[in-house]
């Protein structure tokens, strides 16, 4: 599949195109996606440049991304490992199941829900993290998410408009 592969913390030279990359399959409780689209905002950027690391000190346009610490770079607070696929706001349809899934949702549309909680402990913050962070996202031809973050949406909207709810309308909205 063709994917954007971010390979390190940095800037721009740190995105990587292939045109061959390895399609994911769907683990237990996964599903697996077809991105029609795949929406960019800031925390597809700050997680790249490393900014939320809590080691940087100045803004990610002053190179702040040479003082990130390897422990703690992501939204979700855990390390970020590359290579890593970014983009947490999807839509798409679901072209496969993992085990433990209902095989009736393969063709639904869905968006995601990026925050990622631990079914166990669902109000943990310290066992959450972010889709397209500590998991790889939507910068791909496909990618997989946990059945509970693939929202099943019925909408005119284009897939394009549907890949600005997750992430980047919260963002405007707060």
């Amino acid at each position: 599949m063709k994917a954007m592969v971010t390979m390190g913390h940095g800037d721009f030279d740190k995105l990587v195109w292939h045109e061959e990359w390895p399609v994911p399959s769907p683990a237990a409780g996964d599903v697996l996606v077809r991105v029609g689209a795949c929406g960019l905002n800031n925390t597809d950027i700050n997680t790249r440049t490393g900014w939320y690391s809590k080691t940087v000190s100045e803004a990610t346009t002053g190179g702040a991304y040479d003082e990130v610490g390897s422990d703690d770079p992501s939204w979700g607070g855990a390390a970020v490992t590359f290579p890593r696929i970014q983009g947490a706001d999807v839509c798409g349809e679901i072209v496969a199941v993992g085990d433990g899934v209902d095989p009736a949702r393969i063709g639904a549309r869905v968006i995601t829900d990026n925050w990622l909680r631990d079914p166990a402990a669902p109000l943990d913050k310290n066992r959450t993290g972010y889709y397209g962070s500590e998991r790889d996202g939507g910068f791909a031809e496909y990618t997989t998410m946990p059945t509970q973050n693939a929202l099943a949406v019925s909408s005119e909207l284009s897939d394009a408009e549907l890949a600005t709810f997750s992430c980047s309308y919260s963002t405007a909205e707060g």
